[in-house]
Formats: structure tokens, C-alpha cells, sequence
């Protein structure tokens, strides 16, 4: 079983007034590659500020290792930071970037206070420096460690965007922190190094074997990299889980839209397994709800199967046709709502089509402050053409009597 690291108890953030974060209680496990992901201004900055000592939380407590150390500084925390904006050394090569916190001796001069994190109390601590072959080793192997040896007379100047975010990425690992915070550091870099780099951290974090706790708004690095998203937005977390929990069981409309591409549609749940949208009843894998609960729907754009209109159980119009390589988005009406549905099978704009749903197409939520908000993907209405519904018995119909795709 993981062990606990950081937790945050009760955290609120105001700024001028207006509450950033909003009484935030979470936990960071050892080891754990953790990802804040949310729109811009949900508080997931604010959260890693907090927890690398920058900021002090309006209310709430901190905890590292069981010890509370609000008051404790930066410094003095077995924490560091890569930010978007690498802040290298443009006067100092490679290795003198990375070796540059070695050179700093870890504790204060003699005779000042410092406080031991272990203890909370404090010590008299004279300063250490570290021996120059010490420092060495460790700069060599940390270069090594980020892909960089070979890299250590080079200037920061001549290198690629990727290069420097390693040379900054070292940088903070040699110190040999137990947790390494990083707000959004790959925004600057291309699409394609973008996704290498994805990969790169990732190895990076194994390797060394510490807590990763990233900050990013995209999605797609959220889930590739981390063992645990955490889904923010106006200050509060709307959901925690594997990347696959919260791609496949989003808990509110906000985190089925935010993450991946979603139809979220109004629904009733009439009973276990069986939910009306559009005025028709098909079977799913949900229960748990109240008879006739509203409820919403998502149904995401790579589980519709497109069929002959006669094999429908809906039928729509094709208002959009996007290539995207391996397959089309289309935009197709459906009653005046227009879902988004990911295909491999070319339909010109102007034709109908018929939509199959199997069972687990289906996932039910609670209704909840942002049902409504999302899911449609445009507003633009087109005339609806149905087929003949099929009855359902309210008595113990038999399952093919409901649309099961």
C-alpha cells in the first residue's frame, strides 16, 4: 500500500476577496505521479504554490510526513519546482546549471536557527558543503539520468526547447527532493516534442523513484502520464481517480466534457439498466438510481456505431464532415441536438443516418450545477427524422423489446 506524503486539510485561498481554492482536503502518496488538471483559473497553481511553500493558505493546514509546515519556507522543504519558464542560467553551460544548488551549502550559517522538518522544532545546524567530486557524480548522473550526457560544456542558449526543460528538470532533481512539482512544463514546446517529452517524465519519475505532482490543462497529458488525476475547477475538485476511471466514469457533466470529447444528453432512468433519451428506452450497465430519476447521459463520440437508417434506433443528419487521419468527426442532428461521432466510414454532408448503441455506450450520472452546460455541439437545429418507436411494457417486457444497438 502507498504511503501518504502531503496532505492538504481544509485548504482555502482567498486573493483580494475572491476564494482561489476552496476548503481543499487531498493527499499525495510516495512515489505517485499525480496530475491537477482544469481549466485556466481553477486553483490547480495556487494548490502546487501551497505545497512548495511559496504561498501560505488562507485557512487550512499542510502536512509533509505527518508534520504540519505551513511556516516552514521553501527552502527548508524536501520539495523544488520546474516551471513553464525554466529560469536557466544564460552566463552558465549545462553543468554549471545543474551543479549550480550544490554549490549552496543545505543548512544555515552557525549559530542561526533553522527548523528540522522532522521535528518541527528548532536547532542549532552548522552549514554542509558538498565535496567537489561529490558534486561531480551527482551532476553526471542526473545528465544521464535526463538523456543529457555528453551535453555538459554545451550552452543553455544552443539548445532545443525539450533540451533546456531537461537541463531545469535535472536541476531540481539533483538536490534529491522526495517531491518535484511542475506547473505546466511543456506549454512552450511543440506538439510532437510535447508527447516525447510526456514519455520522457514519466520514465524520469520511475526511475527515480519520487512524487511527481504535475500541473497542466491538457487532457491528453493528463491521462498518458499520470497514476492519479485530479479534476479541478473553480477552486474545488470535482473528481479524483485513474486516468481510465476518470475517462470512463466521470462523475458531473463539467468532467465528462473536460475530459475527452462527450454527448451529454438529458435522460430518465425509468429503472436498473434502463434509461430514456430522446423518448426512447434502452438497455445499459447503470443502476443505483431512483425510479424516473432525471438524470444525464454521456455517450461518448467512439462508441456510436453508424447503421442503415433501417437499423437505427435513431436516426439524424450529417451537418459536418472533419478528416482527421485515422478516421472522421462528423456532427450529426438528432432532434435539434448535435452530437459529435467518431468514425471510420465516410458520410457526406446533407445525408441521414441511423445510430446503433449497445448497453455500455451508455454512462448515467446525477444531475448536477453544470447538467445543461455541455455536451451539445452546437446550437444549429435541424429537422429530426424518426423511426417508429418500439413499445415498452412496463411489465416485465422482454429484453429485445428495448434498444440494445
Amino acid at each position: 500500500m502507498s504511503k501518504e506524503l502531503i496532505r492538504l486539510k481544509d485548504v482555502s485561498m482567498t486573493f483580494d476577496g475572491e476564494t482561489v481554492l476552496d476548503n481543499m482536503n487531498i493527499y499525495f502518496n510516495d512515489k505517485e505521479f499525480l496530475t491537477l488538471l482544469g481549466p485556466s483559473g481553477c486553483g490547480k497553481t495556487t494548490t502546487l504554490r501551497i505545497i512548495g511553500g511559496f504561498l501560505v493558505p488562507t485557512s487550512g493546514d499542510v502536512f509533509f510526513d505527518g508534520v504540519r509546515i505551513n511556516d516552514v519556507p521553501p527552502y527548508q522543504r524536501q520539495v523544488n519546482t520546474v516551471f513553464q519558464k525554466y529560469a536557466l542560467f544564460p552566463h552558465l553551460n549545462v553543468y554549471d546549471n545543474v551543479a549550480f544548488g550544490l554549490r549552496i551549502p543545505k543548512a544555515a550559517s552557525d549559530g542561526e536557527d533553522v527548523i528540522d522538518q522532522s521535528s518541527s522544532k528548532k536547532k542549532k545546524q552548522k552549514k554542509v558543503k558538498l565535496s567537489k567530486d561529490e558534486i561531480d557524480q551527482r551532476v553526471r548522473e542526473m545528465l544521464e539520468v535526463v538523456s543529457l550526457k555528453g551535453f555538459e560544456k554545451r550552452t543553455v542558449s544552443s539548445l532545443s526547447g525539450g533540451q533546456q526543460q531537461r537541463v531545469a528538470i535535472a536541476r531540481a532533481l539533483v538536490n534529491r527532493p522526495k517531491v518535484l512539482l511542475l506547473d505546466e512544463p511543456l506549454g512552450a514546446l511543440d506538439l510532437r516534442l510535447r508527447k516525447d517529452m510526456q514519455q520522457e517524465l514519466k520514465r524520469i519519475q520511475k526511475q527515480m523513484g519520487i512524487t511527481f505532482i504535475y500541473v497542466t490543462h491538457d487532457q491528453e497529458e493528463a491521462l498518458a502520464m499520470s497514476d492519479t488525476v485530479v479534476v479541478m475547477n473553480n477552486g474545488k475538485i470535482q473528481q479524483i481517480g485513474t486516468p481510465e476511471d476518470i475517462y470512463n466514469e466521470p462523475k458531473n457533466a463539467f468532467v465528462a466534457d473536460f475530459i475527452g470529447e462527450s454527448n451529454i444528453v438529458d435522460g430518465i432512468m425509468r429503472e436498473d439498466y434502463v434509461v430514456e433519451i430522446f423518448g426512447r428506452r434502452f438497455r445499459c450497465v447503470d443502476k443505483g438510481f431512483e425510479k424516473d430519476e432525471p438524470v444525464d447521459v454521456v455517450i461518448r463520440p467512439e462508441d456510436v456505431d453508424i447503421v442503415d437508417l433501417s437499423q437505427g434506433a435513431l436516426t439524424g443528419l450529417v451537418t459536418s464532415v472533419t478528416f482527421k487521419g485515422m478516421h472522421y468527426d462528423i456532427i450529426v442532428d438528432f432532434k435539434g441536438f448535435k452530437w459529435l461521432i467518431e468514425t471510420t466510414d465516410f458520410c457526406p454532408v446533407g445525408s441521414r443516418i441511423g445510430i446503433k448503441l449497445d448497453p455500455d455506450s451508455f454512462h448515467v450520472m446525477k444531475k448536477s450545477e453544470y447538467s445543461g452546460m455541455y455536451g451539445d455541439y452546437s446550437s444549429y437545429s435541424a429537422e429530426y427524422d424518426e423511426i417508429g418507436d418500439v413499445e415498452y411494457q412496463e411489465e416485465e417486457a422482454p429484453q429485445e423489446e428495448y434498444y440494445e444497438g
